[in-house]
């Protein structure tokens, strides 16, 4: 399936004069079920490409945090919107842009796979674990606030 590219795609600068991916800044979706999380190993071309981190990506210019976090989830690993119940939300602010974690509840966790050349894969991976993992920068620094929520 092709997914058309959205008004957002493109490199933004935050106040700080750092790039990020998102015109209109990004957003991912963080699925707990029981003690895993569910995360995407980011494609080796990709920015910050062979880390994991969740799946998400650029916001379009009209669309709130969840509604790209489960256009992103669904694109990148097919995860249906019925699979899980969003819980909140994270912001991470960095001045003129921002990332926004959805944080989400499934009662299931669901065999999904990777559907994108961004993703190489799409697993559960325990919360215990997850610091294990070559984790994406922006997910590793908000892992720990992540974590307790």
């Amino acid at each position: 399936m092709l997914f058309p590219r959205g008004d957002g795609d493109g490199w933004a600068r935050c106040a700080a004069g750092h790039r990020h991916w998102g015109l209109f800044g990004a957003a991912g979706l963080l699925v707990r079920s029981g003690g895993a999380v569910l995360l995407q190993h980011r494609a080796e071309w990709s920015h910050h490409g062979g880390t994991w981190g969740i799946l998400g990506g650029a916001r379009h210019r009209a669309e709130s945090a969840a509604a790209a976090a489960a256009r992103e989830a669904a694109e990148e690993a097919g995860l249906d919107p019925a699979d899980y119940t969003v819980t909140g939300e994270s912001v991470d602010d960095h001045g003129g842009w921002s990332y926004t974690t959805v944080l989400a509840h499934a009662v299931e966790r669901v065999t999904l796979t990777a559907l994108t050349a961004e993703t190489l894969a799409v697993a559960w991976v325990p919360v215990d674990e997850v610091t294990a993992l070559p984790l994406h920068p922006g997910f590793a620094a908000t892992w720990p606030a992540l974590r307790s929520r």
